[in-house]
């Protein structure tokens, strides 16, 4: 069996374990996988991303930071790596990878959704703003950059941004809008 062939069998050896949730077996697959090619790129993201689902955050956190050695100029790894450091309450770690991501990949809108809820957790609420409005701008019709930079707005006292928003929001997610006006106790006229 060709080298390939014996890397593309325990790829979707692992795929299939993993689709199958399996996860203990497919970490032992990447693992073998990393010991007869190191440094594959796939293998090492998959690792990293097990050992955070099984709870091995330590674990994931240095497996992460060899990929990013690895591939330094991988922005969706540094999203990763940001989330994984934000889930452990690292939060101005977190901040420098999420702003590393966006720097690698200015329109990647989950790094600046990620950086936005780091920036709340700082206290930086004029940050937070700019990182979320960037968010909104990428991904128009998602609801979850409007709805986390509704609050900050509500945190800066700022009602009437607020209310733009939660306007905003009853034209294509009305849920989230109600829950806004709800959570906030700011309640938006709809025309009639």
């Amino acid at each position: 069996m060709t080298r390939r062939l014996r890397y593309l069998g325990m790829k979707w050896r692992a795929m299939a374990h993993l689709v199958l949730e399996r996860r203990t077996a497919a970490l032992a697959l990447f693992e073998q996988m990393l010991r007869e090619f190191p440094g594959d790129e796939y293998a090492m993201a998959s690792r990293a991303h097990l050992l955070a689902q099984t709870g091995e955050r330590a674990a994931a956190q240095q497996a992460m930071e060899q990929l990013l050695q690895a591939y330094p100029d991988a922005a969706s790894h540094w999203f990763n790596y940001g989330f994984l450091l934000e889930e452990a309450g690292e939060f101005q770690r977190a901040e420098g990878a999420f702003r590393r991501a966006t720097e690698l990949s200015p329109k990647l809108d989950r790094a600046w959704y990620g950086l936005g809820l780091v920036l709340i957790r700082l206290g930086r609420l004029d940050d937070a703003v700019a990182a979320l409005k960037r968010n909104t701008q990428l991904q128009p019709m998602s609801p979850y950059g409007w709805y986390q930079l509704a609050r900050v707005h509500v945190d800066r006292h700022e009602p009437e941004e607020a209310r733009k928003i939660i306007q905003h929001l009853h034209r294509f997610e009305p849920k989230v809008a109600a829950q806004l006006e709800r959570e906030t106790g700011l309640l938006v006229e709809q025309p009639g």
